[in-house]
């Protein structure tokens, strides 16, 4: 089950959450939803209907209870009007237990009749940056333990050679890239693009750790060096290199999370919950 989107939320997004998160929470429990929304009603001793936004109801094996939740999307704090309402509701319609969810917490006197009629009080409402101060953003989801076996099969350079006892340094493959040619007829031409061919003539070999050798002949050619004005002339350059094959194993581990939405706390039950975006619930236990 994925909770309500949190797109604009209004009263109505508000209350289909509430009905979500007590679904969610009171499932290990036997917690059921009886009913929400406008067409949720009960009828009261004094004959009166009264629409409940949420009703839960659980059983013990013998006696069945119910619970009738309020939901405030307001911005204003809960005073004892509202707790007197609900109050004067569960008793006229028999109902076992009363709460108040709202996003913008409760004033004093509110508090204080809540607690002498035993009705429930929670707080409701998204997170903010100042909330993660000292709490996490994320909620963890999963671990996942990835174990990686690679055969890597790649052409090595073993030596490049100008002639007349010149080679250049193959050891880091890519500082390659920083020398060019210029022809005989003024073209300039990367010299990587001759390594690129030999590579590939390289890799049409099946065979591992045999030395291939090949030559390109560029008379009159010269070497230069991005950032180096002096330049190597020379008339061939010989490649000599092989197929290899390496085993590569490494263990990673990845951990899977989801942003942290709403917090719910439970006044007087002092229980503290946060909310992903796509529905997960963590509680967050007392040390």
């Amino acid at each position: 089950m994925k909770i309500p989107g949190n797109n604009n939320l209004d009263w109505k997004k508000y209350e289909e959450i509430t009905k979500y998160i007590y679904e969610t929470l009171g499932k290990e429990s036997g917690v059921k939803i009886k009913g929400y929304g406008n067409n949720c009603k009960v009828n009261g001793k004094s004959g009166i209907s009264h629409q409940i936004d949420v009703l839960t109801t659980h059983s013990d094996g013998i006696h069945t209870y119910k619970t009738a939740i309020e939901c405030k999307y307001w911005k204003e704090k809960i005073n004892k009007d509202i707790v007197m309402k609900v109050s004067s509701i569960i008793e006229d319609a028999d109902i076992s237990k009363g709460v108040i969810v709202t996003k913008s917490g409760f004033t004093k006197d509110g508090l204080e009749y809540a607690k002498f009629k035993n009705i429930g009080l929670v707080e409701l409402r998204e997170s903010t940056d100042k909330d993660h101060e000292s709490a996490p953003k994320e909620i963890e989801i999963a671990t996942l333990p990835i174990n990686l076996n690679i055969t890597a099969t790649r052409p090595k350079l073993l030596q490049i050679n100008l002639g007349n006892n010149r080679y250049l340094d193959v050891q880091d493959e890519f500082d390659l890239f920083n020398y060019f040619i210029l022809l005989k007829d003024g073209k300039r031409v990367p010299f990587y693009d001759y390594v690129t061919d030999f590579r590939l003539n390289i890799a049409d070999q099946k065979e591992m750790n045999i030395e291939i050798t090949k030559s390109y002949k560029l008379p009159k050619s010269h070497l230069f060096r991005r950032g180096i004005s002096e330049s190597i002339p020379f008339e061939e350059v010989t490649i000599t290199g092989k197929l290899t094959q390496n085993d590569y194993h490494k263990n990673l581990e990845f951990t899977l999370v989801d942003k942290v939405w709403l917090l719910m706390k439970s006044i007087f039950d002092e229980r503290t919950f946060s909310f992903s975006e796509n529905g997960l619930i963590i509680e967050h236990k007392k040390i």
